[in-house]
């Protein structure tokens, strides 16, 4: 039974009982990376907007990974039979290395199965790994045709999926392709993620004097790996240096694919214009967002990129891939500029686009701002309670 209660305090809800959440997830701080950080955020947030009511008991993977592979996952599932005893509700953070064994605890324990899926972890495994070339629209749809570890991973988060309760996705584009499964779309459950935007960064010009930092500087971040589309931006690069010959493009992560690029600067004659950085802290990395004078993201598949929220939020203009959940964040011409992906000649017109045109990068840029308001926090957490309480 719930309420909202008095307008000063409408972001709580009231809840009778106490209900206990067991948030299964791969990693967990001091891991970097979207599970962590958004289980971190259930454990300290679910309390305040529920008047304390609703709590997240944290299970991490992290905790059996010293074991070997299999073993781990059976000590994984009795630590979640032992701690799901106590809890109302079962919430994995991904379908295969925790939603399998927290499922099989969930049956038997006979407790409600949440399942957020962010990704396909098969199509990931088989384009990094196993040489599969399909996009994930295709893979999503395609059943047999794959190597025999690749087609154990689509059963896997298969079957996980098709036996949870809920499925919680965080765009319209996710939730089709889990549909694409065999998933009945009516058990997809589309909860946006959240965005806090930073606190106590100076002004664009203020950090680049301090930096000293000088020319057109356009920024791309993300794991190097092949669907990032990386390597058509380096191989793009000569065309932008003809119009800005100062300009330099930073590309911020790491990842299988940094030999391969660094290969194709050095092959490409770009030493001196474009940099990988490697690895950032999240201040840095929000400070170079900051003074870009574009941020790109040539992706070929994006679940939900909180990396164009934050980029968003510090009002730097967005060049991006018409592709995954991308057109739900933002919109061309209003919030950013869309293109194909990996079409080096759209991609090099839109960038030169906007660093030659400042009405429309402070159109954009203000477009791209407002439209972050729109994935608050408060929005996120009462959603998922709202949730939980109809399973309970």
């Amino acid at each position: 039974m719930e309420k909202k209660i008095n307008k000063q305090s409408s972001n709580l809800i009231v809840i009778n009982k106490s209900k206990r959440i067991l948030v299964a997830t791969g990693i967990y701080p001091p891991d970097v990376g979207g599970p962590a950080t958004y289980s971190k955020l259930l454990k300290e947030e679910l309390p305040k907007y529920s008047k304390d009511k609703v709590r997240a008991i944290i299970l991490n993977f992290g905790e059996v990974r010293k074991w070997p592979k299999i073993i781990r996952h059976i000590i994984y599932f009795f630590k979640a039979l032992y701690r799901g005893r106590y809890c109302e509700v079962i919430y994995a953070q991904d379908p295969v290395s925790v939603g399998l064994p927290a499922l099989f605890a969930a049956r038997i324990l006979r407790k409600p199965f949440l399942l957020k899926i962010v990704g396909d972890y098969a199509w990931e495994q088989g384009v990094s790994r196993f040489g599969v070339k399909d996009d994930l629209n295709t893979f999503s749809l395609k059943k047999g045709q794959y190597g025999w570890f690749v087609k154990l991973l689509k059963k896997i988060e298969t079957y996980v999926a098709r036996h949870a309760d809920v499925v919680i996705v965080p765009s319209e584009y996710l939730k089709k392709i889990v549909s694409n499964w065999g998933i009945s779309p009516e058990k997809i459950i589309v909860i946006y993620n959240s965005f806090e935007p930073p606190k106590g960064l100076l002004s664009k010009d203020a950090i680049r004097k301090k930096m000293k930092v000088v020319g057109e500087l356009v920024v791309s971040a993300g794991r190097l790996v092949p669907w990032k589309g990386f390597d058509a931006l380096i191989k793009l690069w000569p065309n932008v240096l003809i119009k800005y010959p100062n300009a330099k493009l930073l590309i911020i992560g790491e990842g299988p694919e940094k030999n391969n690029l660094e290969s194709l600067i050095n092959r490409l004659a770009l030493e001196d214009s474009v940099l990988l950085t490697g690895k950032l802290d999240r201040q840095m990395l929000m400070v170079y967002l900051k003074i870009a004078d574009v941020f790109v993201l040539n992706t070929g598949y994006e679940g939900f990129s909180h990396q164009l929220l934050e980029v968003a939020s510090v009002c730097t203009p967005i060049v991006t891939t018409n592709v995954g959940g991308n057109p739900e964040i933002i919109k061309d011409g209003a919030s950013g500029l869309l293109v194909e992906y990996n079409n080096q000649s759209e991609l090099s017109a839109a960038i030169i686009k906007v660093l030659s045109n400042p009405e429309l990068t402070r159109k954009i840029s203000l477009g791209a701002e407002s439209r972050v308001q729109e994935f608050s926090l408060e929005r996120m957490i009462t959603s998922l309670i709202k949730l939980v309480l109809t399973c309970v």
